[in-house]
């Protein structure tokens, strides 16, 4: 997997946050944690979900981009987060997690049926006895990479530093692995552009089941989005929600 300047270059890692407001993701994550003593935040990004869990749980976010943990860190509450650069298809921390979570489509960067079966086996590797594991990836059938074309994805952003910013995507997808290659572009107020290149898989249900199968957990419920929806399949998104089989047993 090679290094997505989106999220390890500071320029673009400043425009993160300004496109990820209003999320149901971390919404449904905060209603999940309550009550959990501890919560491990995978893929955390900039931390903002991670920190605003911190109090009375015990929380751990990774991530591999040392520019977002540089954010992370800064956060209100960042200090009371332990924060980890780590790769989620290899990370090992010694311990165990009541909540596991993988948001923000990041399952998606993993590109190869085996990396992905190796990030779920992170995550069962981490989750504590009666715990819960949850995660999402965007659902093939919708196809949604063809919105991302510069006509359909064209954008104003009010940035808090450079002000109003024109932004837009370009797409391709190699029908043969079905790996989409999106270029994300900002263009400042001085006319500079700022762009990353950026690469995604579209892993169906039935490859997902069998990983999660596979790694000794298995699926309470399958979501068709974060707020709570049955998956269908014509549904946005796929998230398994679940914890270790053999509880499943007692």
């Amino acid at each position: 997997m090679q290094e997505d300047r989106l999220y390890s270059d500071p320029a673009l890692v400043d425009f993160y946050d300004v496109e990820s407001t209003g999320r149901a993701d971390f919404d449904h994550c905060r209603q999940l944690a309550r009550g959990r003593r501890s919560v491990l935040d995978l893929g955390c990004g900039t931390g903002e979900l991670a920190a605003s869990l911190s109090g009375a749980a015990e929380i751990f976010g990774v991530d591999p981009a040392g520019a977002m943990l540089d954010v992370a860190r800064r956060r209100l509450r960042g200090d009371a987060v332990t924060w980890v650069e780590g790769d989620a298809r290899s990370v090992r921390l010694g311990r165990q997690f009541e909540l596991v979570l993988l948001t923000g489509h990041a399952f998606q960067v993993f590109l190869t049926a085996d990396d992905r079966r190796a990030v779920i086996q992170t995550i069962a590797a981490h989750l504590a006895p009666g715990g819960h594991f949850v995660f999402d990836t965007r659902n093939p059938a919708r196809e949604e990479w063809r919105e991302w074309t510069p006509e359909r994805s064209r954008r104003t952003i009010e940035h808090p530093i450079h002000g109003l910013v024109t932004a837009w995507n370009g797409v391709e997808r190699d029908p043969a692995t079905g790996i989409v290659t999106y270029r994300t572009l900002y263009r400042l107020p001085d006319g500079v552009v700022l762009f990353a290149d950026s690469q995604i898989a579209f892993p169906d249900r039935e490859e997902i089941a069998q990983a999660i199968e596979g790694a000794g957990l298995a699926v309470e419920r399958w979501m068709g989005d974060w707020n709570g929806g049955d998956w269908g399949l014509e549904t946005l998104e796929i998230i398994p929600f679940g914890k270790r089989a053999r509880d499943t047993l007692t």
